[in-house]
């Protein structure tokens, strides 16, 4: 039997994958202390977060994913443990389930690279399998350098979980109404060559550094969509966006960076585009209170664990882009898998 097509619909694959996150992030925040801390008092994020000696920001992505999991809950800004965690997870509880948990958790890696984050804020270098030490991460990316091996390998890893996505944007008929759409970060490319044979009648131009434009433009070739789609080599950050684009598509590009970044590229969107233009970002939506859905939440940590970023709620994304200057920001669920399209305007 032969492989068959991707559909709009990823999501099992992406339950399988991220999985993995569910036993780490609870022995990291047993080891810290969180279930014991928050079973003797409700606390907020800010206050956990001094008396465990953790970063905050951190902090507040494994509580949303720890939320998800019914472990802790928030009620009028405080958190506290459920019955489920200070049945199980408390150090001096007779049910306590920790010695036993941690002494099965395999993923060491995953574990400790939560654990070295949690307590710093910051991303933390590389583990060599081989002899245990610690490298710093490779950030060619976010330097605005790489060598095209590495841009080959950035567009192939990227296309390979992009494609359910791609086509679940791709079917959003807010698209046929453009005239030219610039695919921000395009990485492979998969989503303006999706959307572009989805509406045969837009011009899409994928825009990327330089060497991923070069690797873009394979797979436009692949494709067969050189009719509509081309390429542009931009550095996003210290380079002039090209004009003349009604639309700009940003997919998994706003989650990889600090709030102050995506403020910046929002006005450089709202900067490039014309009077009525369009703002597009293709993500996985946090609940606008910031406790779920799991999904989201173990997907936040590996960007706090593999970028600057995290999963943004609709609402922070809100006052992002209004800081910009767009309006009309609003947010559809796509059928491609768990992402939502969330959308602007610039007045």
């Amino acid at each position: 039997m032969s492989a068959l097509r991707p559909t709009n619909d990823d999501s099992a694959i992406w339950d399988l994958w991220l999985g993995q996150f569910r036993l780490p992030v609870v022995n990291v925040n047993d080891e810290v202390g969180t279930f014991k801390a928050l079973s003797e008092a409700a606390l907020t994020t800010d206050a956990l977060a001094a008396q465990l000696g953790v970063d905050a920001r951190a902090l507040a992505m494994h509580l949303a994913a720890l939320c998800s999991m019914g472990l802790v809950e928030k009620r009028l800004g405080l958190w506290r443990t459920t019955h489920l965690a200070r049945t199980w997870l408390h150090p001096d509880g007779a049910g306590y389930w920790g010695h036993f948990t941690r002494h099965v958790d395999y993923n060491t890696t995953l574990r400790a690279r939560l654990l070295a984050s949690l307590r710093t804020g910051k991303r933390p270098g590389d583990v060599s399998e081989d002899t245990g030490e610690v490298k710093p991460r490779s950030v060619e990316w976010e330097r605005g350098t790489m060598s095209q091996q590495v841009a080959a390998e950035i567009a192939n890893f990227m296309h390979a979980h992009s494609q359910a996505p791609a086509l679940g944007a791709a079917a959003q008929a807010v698209f046929g109404e453009l005239t030219s759409l610039m695919d921000v970060g395009c990485g492979s490319g998969v989503y303006g060559i999706e959307i572009a044979r989805a509406h045969s009648n837009l011009k899409v131009v994928l825009m990327d550094l330089k060497q991923m434009a070069t690797e873009a433009q394979k797979f436009i070739d692949r494709a067969g969509m050189g009719a509509q789609v081309t390429t542009a080599g931009v550095n996003m950050f210290t380079e002039q966006w090209p004009r003349g684009h009604d639309g700009h598509f940003f997919s998994n590009i706003f989650h990889d960076w600090s709030d102050a970044t995506c403020r910046l590229l929002a006005h450089k969107s709202f900067e490039a585009l014309p009077v009525g233009g369009r703002i597009f970002l293709n993500e996985i939506l946090m609940d606008d209170d910031y406790t779920g859905p799991f999904v989201a939440a173990a997907f936040s940590l590996q960007m706090l664990i593999g970028t600057l970023g995290k999963q943004y709620s609709l609402a922070e994304f809100r006052d992002i882009l209004g800081s910009a200057g767009f309006v009309d920001v609003e947010a559809v669920r796509t059928g491609g898998g768990y992402y939502s399209l969330v959308s602007a305007r610039k007045p």
